[in-house]
């Protein structure tokens, strides 16, 4: 009876030979089922069926293959680098890495489309805000059809006179652009206008990605732009939104983003003395 239990002991050095099967003995091990993996690394359950088979190529890129990897290795207890240097030198070495096609969209990726309830909430925001802009813009910016105030011809010319001094004129920023990612595991998009690919790829809590001066009409795309702090030259500049929303084509060049932050800037009347963005 020793004898057999000498034999059986090494067996399970065989299944971690592979990225694929030290992973699927890791969740053997831990008695996770692959649809409990998928639910809680919301990795679409194709793609840990492909990582266990080792079969990266059928993975949208070599960035998901590197992400999905080390998202699947911190839901097993498995060494997060370890696994990443791994899929590398697998991928390096030409296995299952040379069929990749570059990343496309697919709305059952992790954390790039919202869910339903979030959707809804995002509909009910964008129609409450376009009400608000509208009722604005009857109040403040178009032309009145009541009477003219009364207002002594006096103060009027002295209004206008102390307006441009009352309202500083701001400096616009610009400079280098750098997105700075605030959560784990963000994928994002910049590409140009004519829809050539700047960056794309997971980018990790931390990361910064500065877009090139000389790109032709940058623009971004995410599932979480919240996620992003940006600054023009140095200087904060507003979120793309504050919503868990997929945007897309939203420039990203100083001058836009610039001008995106000095949108909310106070309503201009004679008197008044502007207030910077916010």
């Amino acid at each position: 009876m020793e004898d057999n239990e000498t034999v059986d002991e090494p067996a399970p050095v065989a299944s971690t030979e592979t990225v694929g099967a030290r992973l699927r003995a890791a969740r053997e091990a831990a008695g996770y089922e692959l649809e409990q993996v998928a639910a809680e690394t919301r990795i679409p359950h194709r793609h840990l069926v492909s990582i266990e088979a080792d079969d990266f190529a059928a993975l949208p890129s070599r960035t998901y293959a590197i992400g999905f990897s080390r998202t699947y290795a911190r839901a097993v207890g498995l060494d997060e680098q370890e696994i990443i240097s791994q899929v590398r030198e697998q991928l390096a070495s030409g296995d299952g890495g040379e069929r990749m096609a570059p990343a496309k969209f697919e709305p059952g990726d992790p954390a790039r489309v919202p869910g339903r309830g979030l959707a809804w909430f995002g509909l009910i925001a964008a129609l409450l805000l376009v009400g608000g802009i509208f009722a604005f813009y009857r109040s403040y910016l178009a032309p009145g059809i009541g009477p003219a105030p009364l207002q002594d011809e006096t103060e009027q010319v002295a209004a206008a006179e102390a307006a441009p001094t009352a309202t500083p004129t701001q400096a616009v920023p610009s400079g280098p652009v750098v997105f700075t990612n605030g959560m784990e595991g963000t994928w994002v998009r910049f590409y140009d206008g004519e829809g050539e690919t700047l960056f794309e790829g997971i980018m990790a809590e931390g990361d910064t990605y500065t877009v090139p001066e000389d790109a032709s009409e940058p623009q971004i795309r995410t599932g979480r732009p919240y996620a992003f702090t940006i600054t023009v030259g140095g200087r904060s500049v507003l979120k793309i939104s504050e919503e868990d929303e997929v945007v897309s084509d939203v420039p990203v060049d100083a001058e836009s983003l610039a001008q995106r932050s000095a949108a909310p800037a106070a309503e201009p009347t004679a008197t008044a003395t502007a207030t910077p963005a916010t």
